[in-house]
């Protein structure tokens, strides 16, 4: 299952909705990839949701 082993993001549910309102269910999946991090020195395979990495980004705890 994809979910962030930083934030804890996971699947999310909630409704396709037409324009005439018509509802059928549907999964939000977060956008998981695979990144090396260096965490301790050590290069750390780790799966990461993207606005995660963003947000490690603007803190300045990860390069670019």
């Amino acid at each position: 299952m994809a979910v962030c082993e930083i934030s804890g993001k996971g699947k999310m549910y909630g409704h396709n909705v037409s324009f005439s309102q018509r509802k059928t269910r549907k999964v939000f999946k977060p956008n998981v990839q695979k990144k090396t991090l260096i965490v301790d020195g050590k290069k750390v395979r780790v799966n990461v949701a993207t606005s995660t990495l963003r947000t490690l980004k603007k803190k300045g705890l990860i390069k670019k």
